[in-house]
């Protein structure tokens, strides 16, 4: 059975330590007992996590490859995520950097059940950048969102997404919510032709998630946002694998940023928003841009979005979807960053034109199309 494998990057002052703590981490992740008591056999053989290779990383650092057995990780994906990081991501001093799902671990978590290729052909946006307005503030009530939805739909957009912040307030109550915005979506694309789609926020206790996945669907949503730093990765999957159910999935850093903004532990901004959203099985992941009010740099933004879309990554390549700052002024460099695989947020900039909206989706298309004529 094919293994599969985690790169950790590993600060110690020389080699000799890091190795001693690649060897920890082996133990740490899969047997967590100390080495001379590993049972002979099936749990050395083959529980037992491997140091494959490990070398220089830089001054301080070390990359250390190691693999580990499916039959440690299992079928779900939360314990699949425990080994690649569990007791470990509670040590300083060691990150993620890469992760090699391999055949057996790639069959079992498949990944986006849309992807790039899927999600365009639902918008019917075969090419250039998908615009995606955003559905806020709290404190607006169902019908108040359900307009600006429809403004929205109307004027153009790809994706009407909900605010993350959106969740099961009195002001809007998630089932009012989004069976009138569904509506008001649809009937916007019944006037205009289009074909916008409409993502509302997953909310709900725990023992409501599944009820309220189901009414979305039969409420006419098109997809759902879902936030798997709050409501765990196992509900990206859990949709993502519903063939019934056949929704695309967008996934919303919310959470997850303690994850990712220390440079010593944690995950790299790739591994985070790029692997693990793939095999969790999301179609679309929001992060913050760069030059927003979240510092994420230009290197860490390319890095995601190399991650969501890399051929060679676990299942289908998806769309990454960078937010904040977003506007038509900066839409060319936007285009020259991410290409054309991507899709843009549009928030308090286009809420600042009121029943306008649509112009100013209108004026990115126009900025974006433009881009890619003068690339032509």
């Amino acid at each position: 059975m094919t293994r599969f494998s985690v790169t950790y990057r590993i600060f110690a002052p020389e080699l000799a330590e890091a190795k001693v703590r690649a060897e920890a981490i082996a133990l740490e992740q899969t047997v967590e007992i100390p080495r001379d008591v590993v049972p002979a056999g099936f749990i050395e053989d083959e529980i037992l996590g491997r140091v494959e290779e490990i070398g220089s990383d830089g001054d301080g650092q070390f990359r250390a490859t190691l693999s580990y057995s499916p039959h440690s990780a299992g079928f779900e994906i939360a314990q699949f995520f425990n080994v690649i990081f569990g007791n470990s991501s509670i040590q300083r001093g060691l990150r993620v950097v890469g992760i090699e799902p391999g055949e057996e671990m790639a069959r079992r978590h498949p990944g986006p059940r849309f992807g790039i290729d899927g999600v365009r052909a639902l918008c019917g946006r075969p090419a250039g950048g998908l615009i995606a307005p955003v559905l806020k503030p709290q404190g607006l009530d169902a019908d108040d969102l359900a307009r600006i939805g429809y403004l929205c739909a109307r004027g153009g957009a790809d994706i009407v997404k909900e605010d993350h912040g959106l969740m099961d307030q009195p002001m809007a109550p998630f089932r009012e919510r989004v069976e009138k915005t569904a509506a008001a979506v649809t009937r916007a694309n019944a006037e205009t032709g289009g074909r916008a789609l409409y993502f509302p926020t997953l909310a709900g206790q725990p023992d409501q998630l599944e009820g309220n996945i189901r009414f979305a669907r039969d409420a006419g949503a098109d997809g759902l946002l879902v936030l798997p730093g709050l409501l765990g990765f196992g509900t990206v999957s859990r949709i993502a694998r519903d063939r019934e159910l056949n929704m695309p999935v967008m996934t919303h850093p919310s959470f997850l940023g303690p994850y990712v903004l220390s440079p010593d532990t944690g995950f790299d901004h790739g591994v985070m928003f790029g692997t693990l959203q793939r095999i969790a099985g999301a179609d679309i992941s929001v992060f913050p841009n760069v030059g927003g009010r979240f510092g994420f740099s230009h290197a860490e933004c390319a890095g995601i979005a190399h991650a969501c879309r890399d051929g060679a990554g676990p299942g289908r390549p998806m769309l990454p979807s960078p937010g904040g700052g977003m506007s038509v002024d900066r839409a060319a460099d936007m285009a020259a960053m991410y290409g054309d695989d991507v899709v843009y947020l549009l928030g308090g900039s286009l809420l600042r034109l009121g029943e306008r909206i649509g112009e100013g989706i209108a004026a990115m298309r126009a900025a974006l199309d433009a881009v890619r004529a003068a690339e032509a």
